[in-house]
């Protein structure tokens, strides 16, 4: 669970290529995990504002992770053969999210594809 983790924030600038269901599902766990832990530290610290929703040290790891989000956002729409912009239904209420909850949750697309190869079917040596 933490090599999902780490590997997508290692990859955060990596729009290319393809990321498996299991690297993006596992990243978006551990991201969640450590939103509640932080937002439990700064309601602990005094740090949590009611006004903005959010505390000192969970929006400043929010900021942080941004980036790595979207671009493992991006590899898993490639994984199942749709353009990196399909992310933009995010900013479309209850439609776009359940669409791009849909798209997450769909198998890769099987053999190669305009984005690479599929990393559920690339040989052990190749991830090394």
């Amino acid at each position: 669970m933490i090599d999902s983790y780490l590997s997508v924030l290692k990859n955060y600038t990596e729009f290319k290529g393809r990321a498996r269901r299991k690297e993006y599902w596992l990243f978006m766990l551990c991201n969640l995990i450590v939103m509640i832990v932080l937002g439990l530290i700064d309601m602990m610290l005094g740090l949590y504002s009611e006004e903005a929703g959010v505390g000192l040290v969970s929006g400043l790891y929010a900021l942080a992770v941004i980036i790595p989000s979207i671009a493992v956002g991006v590899r898993r729409l490639h994984d199942i053969g749709r353009s990196g912009w399909w992310l933009l239904l995010t900013f479309v209420p209850l439609v776009g999210p359940l669409v791009l909850l849909v798209f997450n949750v769909m198998d890769s697309k099987p053999g190669e594809n305009e984005y690479g190869p599929n990393p559920k079917e690339a040989p052990q040596a190749e991830l090394a």
